[in-house]
């Protein structure tokens, strides 16, 4: 007798957790129909007008600031600097208003001719040791029309400051990823300026204008 119970015991729990499975197995199935919610990836906006004033700072994940130097006329030499920092007052209604601030450090340029970028950091040209930044300070924002402008300001390079005027392009502008993966907002900017090099005591070798090329994000965090 007891021998039965106990079978038909058994038999009952297996029954029950056949029907358990059973029934998981058909809401894994109902759950899997529902579909899914696809993310929304931004992407920026060729209008500035989506981008509220406030305080931005340069995304240094998202910056090249490229200097363009003609190779004894022959061609044209890239060097790449790899540290910036920069900020930026953004004024919405009143974009004249706006205000910039920039640095690179000279010591962190790049080329790829072996060894060369050693000897451009060193006392024959950009003397880093001694002038560890190159800074650029604003002075007026003039609007060309709804994706192009100029900015006016201070160059310092090597402990001398002359006028320089950026050209100045919007590749993007929005709601977006402000530096990582938090929304907020986001100005993409095409820039470029020229310099002469005998206005900073640069090293004879360099003769003609030095373009410098800039390609960065501000980001404004929520």
């Amino acid at each position: 007798m007891l021998t039965r119970i106990r079978l038909i015991s058994s038999a009952v729990a297996l029954a029950v957790l056949g029907a358990t499975a059973t029934t998981l197995g058909q809401a894994k199935a109902e759950v899997s129909t529902v579909p899914a919610i696809p993310m929304v990836i931004p992407h920026g906006q060729k209008d500035i007008s989506l981008v509220p004033s406030g305080s931005y700072s340069l995304d240094p994940n998202h910056v090249s600031v490229i200097a363009r130097v003609s190779h004894l006329g022959f061609s044209f030499s890239i060097f790449r600097f790899g540290r910036a920092a920069a900020s930026l007052a953004w004024d919405h209604d009143r974009p004249e208003r706006s205000k910039l601030s920039a640095s690179v450090q000279t010591s962190s340029i790049a080329t790829n001719v072996e060894g060369f970028a050693a000897q451009l950091a060193g006392d024959k040209y950009l003397d880093s040791a001694k002038w560890p930044e190159a800074q650029f300070v604003s002075t007026a924002f003039h609007q060309v029309d709804a994706t192009h402008g100029t900015v006016d300001g201070k160059f310092t390079l090597m402990g001398k400051t002359r006028p320089v005027t950026f050209d100045v392009a919007l590749v993007g502008a929005g709601p977006g990823f402000a530096g990582g993966p938090v929304m907020g907002h986001v100005i993409g900017i095409h820039a470029e300026a020229a310099i002469s090099p005998t206005d900073y005591g640069l090293s004879p070798l360099f003769k003609d204008p030095i373009a410098i090329v800039i390609d960065t994000e501000f980001d404004k965090k929520p």
